[in-house]
């Protein structure tokens, strides 16, 4: 009961982001720029989702806690949905659909083809999150696939560090949570 109690909480509050941007869409606050809104927050929570998904496994290990562990696959998945979301509302909103302007689009801003190849590598790990493709997949061969997270999350960073033109802070911020995340990942010298 307290695991199914805890998995709602984890669930609602990867969910939360999306609802709150629906209702910030429907009541018109989203700014001058509603669809800009819309595309630039799916992706930050991808690259936030993407972040803690990596850090489960540290924060388990500092605190003794590997209950964060079983909540990875679904932050993860998370991750994965809010960057397909990100890709859509890009295609969606800015593009409506036209082809043309969206491969022109491409041609002329190249993190966007970071971006994408960022969600393209994500897939072959949303897919194998479930519990019977790992088993059929084998622990060995399933743990070099999902090693690609580290690939996805360096190309996130990249794609953001491209889109943003102005005022870097952020996208350091998130390459120093990831590089402290990483670094948590060495093993220590023993004495």
């Amino acid at each position: 009961m307290r695991r199914l109690l805890t998995s709602v909480v984890v669930f609602t509050a990867c969910i939360a982001p999306l609802v709150a941007l629906m209702f910030g869409a429907m009541a018109g606050r989203l700014g001058v720029n509603p669809a800009e809104m819309v595309i630039r927050s799916l992706g930050e929570w991808a690259l936030r989702f993407l972040l803690l998904t990596l850090a489960a496994t540290p924060l388990a290990r500092w605190f003794h806690v590997g209950l964060l562990l079983c909540y990875r696959r679904m932050v993860g998945l998370f991750s994965f949905g809010y960057g397909l979301l990100h890709l859509i509302a890009y295609v969606w909103l800015d593009h409506f659909f036209v082809w043309s302007d969206l491969l022109d689009d491409i041609v002329q801003r190249p993190f966007i083809v970071v971006g994408i190849t960022t969600l393209v590598l994500l897939i072959p790990l949303a897919i194998t999150s479930l519990a019977r493709v790992r088993a059929a997949m084998g622990i060995r061969a399933w743990k070099r696939l999902h090693r690609l997270v580290y690939v996805a999350a360096v190309l996130a960073l990249v794609h953001y560090f491209m889109l943003v033109k102005a005022d870097l802070t952020e996208p350091v911020v998130y390459t120093l949570v990831f590089a402290l995340l990483m670094g948590a990942r060495l093993p220590l010298k023993r004495r």
